[in-house]
């Protein structure tokens, strides 16, 4: 992907919209007040969603619902299941394998490596923005309870893949990322008291990001 080495993927939540459910109704309205499902789909340079896991309540930041995900326990344990880097917002914590952009760049090669960061990064919103033109219920709600608004919202992005395997054309306009009105998260809740682990981690990478930007940028 772009001037990155070894990007496997793009990590984005991504809001459905659903009916008010049943029970904890609070927990499921997002920051722009109304009812959702955060999704956490990661996705490949051909817009094909390789990670999806949908369970959380709107009201769960998308660094949390990461951090709580298997996948991140895997890429923590001493033996990450792939090897290669996923580039997330700043929404997302610093990690080797997970590259955050830099807040407030002061050079020209960490403000390029800001711009490739976020040119590469547009696959996951695009790649949102067609599935969710594509199956006109992941952008205008779903009428179910959450369970199964999380089943459908899977099977959704799971056809999205094939629809891109079989090259079928994508709906119009829908590889404009502004097109799709996306409800990302502000930060992470989880750092606000950093354990000496979480601390180190982020230090570490720190460190390999400032190695990718003096390399490569």
């Amino acid at each position: 992907m772009r001037r990155f080495p070894s990007v496997i993927g793009c990590i984005d939540g991504t809001h459905i919209r659903i009916q008010a459910p049943a029970q904890e109704e609070h927990e499921f309205i997002n920051r722009k007040n109304f009812h959702s499902i955060n999704v956490q789909v990661i996705c490949d340079a051909d817009m094909c969603f390789i990670n999806g896991i949908a369970k959380w309540p709107g009201s769960v930041h998308d660094a949390r619902s990461f951090r709580q995900s298997p996948l991140f326990a895997d890429f923590e344990g001493n033996k990450p299941p792939l090897d290669g880097i996923i580039l997330g917002d700043s929404g997302y914590m610093l990690r080797t394998w997970l590259m955050t952009p830099i807040m407030n760049p002061t050079t020209r090669k960490q403000t390029n490596f800001n711009f490739a960061h976020s040119s590469t990064r547009t696959t996951v919103e695009r790649s949102i923005g067609v599935a969710k033109q594509r199956f006109h219920c992941l952008r205008c709600g779903l009428r179910l309870q959450p369970p199964k608004a999380c089943k459908v919202s899977i099977v959704c992005f799971m056809l999205h893949n094939h629809a891109r395997r079989q090259k079928l054309p994508p709906p119009d306009d829908a590889t404009n990322p502004s097109s799709i009105s996306e409800d990302g998260d502000d930060g992470d809740d989880c750092t606000t008291q950093q354990t000496i682990s979480e601390r180190t981690r982020t230090a570490a990478g720190k460190t390999v990001r400032d190695r990718i930007i003096n390399e490569c940028f």
